[in-house]
């Protein structure tokens, strides 16, 4: 069980980056640059992606090894119009969910060779991006 701490000074945290385990680079890599149009800022042990300024990365699974945790992690795209998003990622042989209506707008998913699940969300209204968090932070 985690607690406050009764420390007043916060932790000096910055953003670094979001991380998906992949098993094969090469097809992960041609899935995110091509496919999704993301581009390819760097590549060594990792690929990384800069998109919208946050950095994405694909971490190379080593072969026989698990990845840790419950993997419920899931990155999200948010979109102009969902519908037309679909019909783009279907007619490059993707499979999609179905358009889930949402109190905030539309959303649906889809997978990355591996198998993690990618989000696009429509937003009903164009926020700041504060008030996303924000409201994000309300409903849990």
């Amino acid at each position: 069980m985690y607690s406050s701490s009764s420390s007043s000074s916060k932790l000096k945290l910055s953003f670094d980056a979001v991380f998906y385990y992949v098993t094969d680079m090469d097809a992960s890599i041609a899935f995110y640059r091509e496919t999704l149009g993301l581009p390819l800022v760097s590549r060594d042990y990792v690929a990384r992606f800069d998109l919208d300024g946050v950095l994405i990365e694909l971490v190379p699974l080593p072969p026989g090894t698990m990845v840790p945790g419950s993997g419920n992690a899931r990155l999200c795209f948010s979109v102009a119009n969902l519908q037309e998003t679909l019909e783009q990622i279907r007619a490059r042989g993707i499979p999609t969910s179905k358009i889930k209506e949402h109190k905030d707008g539309k959303l649906a998913f889809f997978r990355d060779p591996d198998g993690n699940e990618l989000c696009l969300w429509e937003y009903t209204k164009v926020e700041d991006p504060r008030e996303i968090v924000e409201s994000a932070m309300m409903h849990g």
